[in-house]
């Protein structure tokens, strides 16, 4: 019998590393976790350690006092412990699943040990696309999307020749606001904001998914991942979110992967790859009528997505400032010190202030995003 995939799973108290361990529990046969990481719950990471039998942990120095870890499991509260986890010699895969920019250094440090990864955090690419996958070219391991559009789109070009690609277009439920009247949206509630129609996710994917930022940073990680020119990505509106990408080729014939919106469709193909097996959750039933429209979106309605396809095309840093400056405005609505409206007015006016040249060295990136989150904190001000 092959022996199991030894996984180090980065984030493992999150949304996505809950979906994970659904699929190490089903498939506890062919997958072993060895490693888990958290920022702040230490109890829940606890508890993984104990039902996994985890032999490596880390809690980040913050997070407080740790207690009911197993003895078996040995505990790293060091300031560099997430990146050692994330080089762990005894893992197979690695699974990056921390939320925002801390995700590029433990990104490059997977890589650099030789470890492929299943990339559930966008934040690296889109700091650091050029430096990531270059990395990962330079060391020959994979970079497996974790993304339900992206895996979507790694799924259907499985088999096909590179050169035969035309355009990839991305597909977004919309959120909760796609038919809400535009002159409502600036009286728009964090509750509100965070009552996504189809999908279970944390709070700052939620609000990010409202304002439709999330799949601007999707199109951004899109063209790092598939290298394609950036006017040859597209998103659409699918309010079902049961078609998560669609893949055009040159002769005009398009793929398309379906399945119904949960998160472990994607992270147990990006496991399990090569291999398939039997999913935790139901299928499609065809046998049933399936919502399958599609619309373009609105960029009056959604300007996040127009401020992101715009620092896309402009390259440099452009498209580091938008997301640095978009997770402190969402941070900012999310304790109601802004209004939904001017998470993207932040965003516009930091983008303003760069000339955005292209730096690929990590800690170049790593000042342009202090920067740029910076200049975000001071326009919004200490009492807004």
């Amino acid at each position: 019998m092959t022996e199991p995939k030894k996984i180090v799973l980065l984030g493992a108290t999150g949304s996505i590393g809950e979906s994970t361990l659904k699929v190490l529990r089903k498939h506890s046969d062919r997958l072993q976790l060895v490693g888990i990481s958290a920022h702040t719950n230490g109890q829940k990471l606890a508890n993984i350690a104990r039902e996994f039998k985890v032999p490596y942990a880390y809690l980040a120095p913050s997070a407080g006092r740790a207690e009911g870890f197993p003895s078996s499991t040995n505990l790293d509260r060091s300031t560099d412990g997430l990146v050692s986890m994330a080089s762990l010699p005894e893992a197979d895969l690695v699974v990056i699943a921390v939320v925002g920019s801390s995700g590029l250094s433990p990104t490059l440090a997977s890589l650099e040990a030789g470890k492929d990864i299943v990339l559930a955090n966008k934040e690296s690419l889109v700091l650091g696309g050029h430096l990531v996958m270059q990395t990962a070219t330079q060391n020959k391991v994979r970079v497996i999307p974790a993304d339900s559009e992206h895996n979507a789109v790694f799924q259907c070009l499985q088999g096909e020749n590179h050169r035969d690609l035309d355009s990839i277009i991305l597909t977004a439920s919309g959120g909760p606001f796609r038919e809400f009247p535009l002159d409502e949206l600036r009286n728009v509630t964090v509750q509100q904001a965070l009552n996504h129609p189809n999908w279970s996710m944390g709070n700052k994917v939620t609000i990010d998914s409202a304002t439709m930022a999330n799949k601007g940073l999707e199109l951004i990680e899109a063209h790092w991942l598939f290298g394609l020119n950036p006017k040859k990505l597209e998103v659409v509106i699918h309010p079902s979110s049961i078609v998560h990408a669609i893949v055009r080729f040159v002769d005009g014939c398009c793929l398309a992967q379906l399945s119904p919106p949960s998160m472990t469709f994607a992270l147990q193909h990006a496991l399990l790859f090569p291999d398939r097996a039997e999913g935790v959750n139901t299928s499609l039933d065809f046998s049933n009528p399936l919502d399958l429209q599609f619309k373009p979106p609105s960029m009056e309605r959604f300007p996040c997505l127009r401020l992101a396809k715009d620092s896309l095309i402009h390259g440099g840093s452009a498209p580091l400032v938008f997301n640095a400056a978009n997770e402190v405005a969402v941070e900012s609505f999310l304790l109601n010190r802004i209004g939904f409206l001017q998470i993207s007015g932040i965003i516009e006016q930091t983008l303003s202030k760069f000339d955005h040249q292209t730096k690929n060295d990590l800690q170049t990136l790593l000042y342009l995003d202090s920067e740029a989150r910076r200049i975000a904190s001071q326009l919004i001000g200490p009492n807004s």
